[in-house]
């Protein structure tokens, strides 16, 4: 259990509540709307997908799968990062899927989930894939995998099972191919989240070539994003999926090229210079599983950035009917506010085990929104925060202040958003303070 509940904490992003629609196989998805998708293909752990099209799509979309962190979503990776917003821009089409297991994490440790069409997984992923090339004009050569923490590990695999479906894939967090492997049935590998598990270039990048024996096309290239101080996931998956992909991919593991795009990061790019390398990996010093990811860098790598798309929304014309002519209510909105009043409230939940736990924190808007908010939660003497996700802290024992991140500070009136941290000793009960601004 305690092994489990360390990869929960590994949620990225905010988790804030969609409201979608259902729809069966026949009928593709609403433009620009958030739509569940059933009856999608072989689905052997029922999985569940839901489809962003954006109103203007290329007339060759590009297509991504975005896979979530454990304990997410689609829904909240949806949410969370701006896969969608860059989708409005350049018209590429975006699954979310969302795994049902209780741990919300992939399976990247099965040996069905490990074996092209084994089963498991990925064998569902493959099945989304499928459904939305057969239903919009997909670009073959412009297929994507995104994926955050147990996400990324799933884009590794899903890379290596898959290479004649997939042109490049980005992992933000994870570990190599074959590296979360059991045999005994259990989700969590902790040799390979400690960084216990070390091979050569040659050794990791067999895993991939075994894992679709006898294949001998193109492979997808691959980006890399890891924090330097992560201590769900070490560091030293970082350097291992470096060696497994230019093994791969048959490239240098000496950079051909190094530069600084973003605060205390460091970008380097094997077997190319350009945007487009075979190999790019970006590692943030100092930063531990919660990394600022720049999903715009991520869709350039990807190669979605093309000019904006000119071909009109689907072809079901708008409707011509006049809306309801039935007047708004004349009379006033309720004069309760929602909780939290005009600033903020928050509650906490944790999961525990001997000597540690893992918290979460939701984070409710009040009437006004908020442009940013602090959250003070008290913890019990004794008590120390060893990681936070989502959220800066400052202190780390008795009364801890978490304030926001650039990605979930504004919220609107009654908006939901979560961050968590992890600590020793004993998980805290009483209710956090919140302020707005």
């Amino acid at each position: 259990m305690k092994r489990r509940i360390a990869l929960l904490a590994a949620a990225l992003a905010t988790a804030l509540a969609t409201t979608t629609a259902v729809i069966t196989a026949a009928t593709p998805a609403s433009a620009a709307t958030l739509t569940q998708v059933t009856n999608f293909g072989t689905n052997p752990t029922n999985l569940q997908m839901h489809l962003y099209v954006p109103d203007r799509v290329a007339a060759r979309p590009a297509l991504l799968l975005a896979l979530h962190y454990c304990t997410g979503s689609g829904p909240a990776v949806h949410t969370g990062f701006q896969l969608s917003s860059l989708a409005d821009r350049y018209g590429y089409i975006v699954i979310y899927p969302s795994v049902t297991r209780s741990s919300k994490c992939w399976d990247v440790s099965s040996p069905q989930a490990l074996r092209r069409d084994g089963g498991s997984d990925p064998v569902g992923l493959k099945s989304m894939i499928d459904y939305v090339r057969g239903r919009y004009p997909v670009d073959a050569n412009r297929i994507g995998v995104i994926g955050f923490s147990s996400g990324a590990m799933m884009t590794n695999v899903m890379a290596g099972l898959y290479p004649d479906v997939f042109h490049a894939g980005v992992s933000s967090s994870g570990v190599p191919f074959g590296c979360f492997a059991t045999t005994n049935g259990s989700e969590w590998n902790s040799e390979c989240s400690g960084g216990r598990i070390v091979k050569t270039p040659q050794q990791w990048g067999d895993l991939v070539r075994n894992a679709y024996p006898g294949y001998t096309g193109k492979r997808p290239r691959m980006q890399i994003w890891h924090g330097t101080t992560d201590t769900t996931l070490s560091y030293v998956n970082f350097g291992e999926q470096i060696k497994q992909w230019t093994n791969v991919l048959g490239v240098s593991q000496t950079p051909a090229y190094t530069d600084y795009p973003q605060t205390s990061a460091t970008r380097t790019r094997y077997g190319g210079t350009g945007g487009t390398a075979p190999v790019e990996a970006i590692s943030f010093q100092g930063y531990g599983h919660s990394i600022p990811f720049d999903a715009a860098q991520a869709i350039r790598f990807l190669g979605f950035d093309a000019a904006s798309p000119t071909t009109p929304p689907p072809t079901t014309p708008p409707p011509t009917t006049p809306p309801p002519t039935t007047p708004p209510p004349t009379t006033p909105p309720p004069t309760t506010p929602p909780p939290g009043g005009a600033g903020c409230s928050a509650t906490v939940s944790a999961n525990s085990w001997t000597g540690g736990f893992v918290a979460t924190v939701k984070v409710t808007a009040g009437s006004g929104g908020t442009r940013g908010w602090n959250v003070s939660v008290t913890l019990p003497g004794g008590t120390s925060v060893t990681g936070t996700w989502s959220a800066t802290a400052s202190g780390s024992s008795g009364t801890v202040r978490f304030a926001n991140v650039d990605y979930n500070g504004q919220l609107a009136a009654g908006q939901v958003t979560e961050f968590g941290f992890q600590g020793n000793g004993t998980a805290p009960t009483q209710t956090p303070t919140c302020t707005a601004s």
